[in-house]
């Protein structure tokens, strides 16, 4: 009985400090400075190349970048494809580039003529890379369809988007990186 009595005091003890010294710690907003955007991955190991030869980030420097990991029988990826459609045609012009990283979900998925179909089927025009492989997933951390990732002029991640809805604020990432020099 001593025993217990001995260790329960002391344990009760610590477990209040450590509650009270959570408590007292500042929290990430009191203060701190934010951690800089990381620069994004290459776009390299996937292929082959619709819409246009292959691209690197490298060479897209001064544009914004939005990258979309999807795949075509992927229904939220299709519910997603309209805003992509949308802001491709408003923001092309003002310096948007949108790149479409294929990753198929399913066998069928990772033949180049289904995918050329339905591209064209979905009136897709921007540059898509088939990652059948899952290299350019795997070095950008994706675990997502649909993925959003919008890389600003520096070449630097500085926003994310992962699955359905949030359109207003995805839009609005955009126009502010177009707006920045």
């Amino acid at each position: 009985m001593r025993t217990v009595r001995t260790y329960a005091i002391p344990l009760l003890l610590a477990v209040l400090g450590g509650a009270a010294l959570l408590l007292a710690w500042p929290s990430a907003d009191a203060g701190a400075q934010p951690l800089e955007a990381p620069m994004a991955p290459a776009l390299a190991g996937g292929g082959p190349w619709h819409n246009s030869p292959p691209l690197e980030l490298a060479q897209l420097r001064g544009k914004v970048v939005l990258v979309e990991f999807w795949t075509y029988s992927c229904i939220n990826c299709l519910h997603v494809a309209p805003y992509v459609h949308q802001w491709h045609a408003r923001y092309a012009g003002q310096g948007l580039q949108v790149i479409g990283v294929h990753t198929p979900e399913f066998g069928y998925e990772r033949l180049t003529g289904n995918v050329r179909d339905a591209l064209q089927r979905m009136d897709i025009t921007w540059p898509v890379v088939q990652d059948n492989q899952y290299r350019i997933w795997n070095a950008w951390g994706n675990r997502f369809w649909p993925a959003l990732y919008l890389v600003d002029r520096q070449g630097r991640v500085v926003y994310r988007h992962y699955g359905e809805g949030d359109y207003a604020r995805t839009e609005a990432e955009i126009e502010r990186q177009l707006a920045l020099p």
